[in-house]
């Protein structure tokens, strides 16, 4: 493996902060798509005028919470990026490739802030344009991305057979 230099350091995986944000954001991310109930009960009674009961909006909150907690880990992570760097894009992987696995993270990234923060505009400042664009679109992007994301890694384990997913899990 090509090692990174940053700095006056060589960065060869990332590092045990970065591993354990990576994943707590995916299990975040994950609750958050997978359980979306409360928030959506909450969102068509406020649109159709109800009144949620304390359970609901107790349901609405928790999603919003974790939520604001992606945010954090995502604005966390970017922080240790910048600061300790990343290992260099796998040698074996063809050019256009790796130009995907660039535009697949930057849209990672970009949506783990974005949701949030269209989240948060739309749950807390009543901002209804955005609640549609969270819930309806930049979700089924992340979707698609997600699946992108994991296909890569799973080519790069089996296909190509780099380091690329043992970096993100054993180090």
């Amino acid at each position: 493996m090509r090692d990174k230099k940053m700095g006056d350091r060589v960065v060869v995986g990332y590092s045990l902060s970065q591993r354990f944000l990576h994943w707590v954001t995916v299990l975040l991310v994950l609750f958050n798509l997978l359980f979306p109930d409360g928030m959506n009960t909450w969102r068509r009674l406020v649109r159709h005028g109800g009144t949620p009961s304390p359970e609901q909006i107790a349901s609405a909150n928790i999603h919003a919470y974790v939520g604001i907690a992606i945010l954090i880990v995502t604005i966390l992570r970017l922080t240790l990026r910048f600061v300790q760097g990343v290992p260099p894009e796998a040698a074996e992987e063809p050019t256009i490739f790796r130009l995907a696995e660039r535009l697949v993270h930057a849209s990672l990234y970009l949506l783990l802030l974005a949701l949030p923060a269209s989240g948060i505009a739309a749950y807390y400042f009543g901002v209804e344009a955005l609640g549609s664009l969270h819930a309806d679109v930049l979700k089924l992007v992340l979707w698609i991305v997600i699946v992108t994301h994991v296909f890569g890694a799973l080519v790069h384990q089996f296909y190509w057979k780099t380091d690329v997913l043992r970096r993100m899990t054993a180090g």
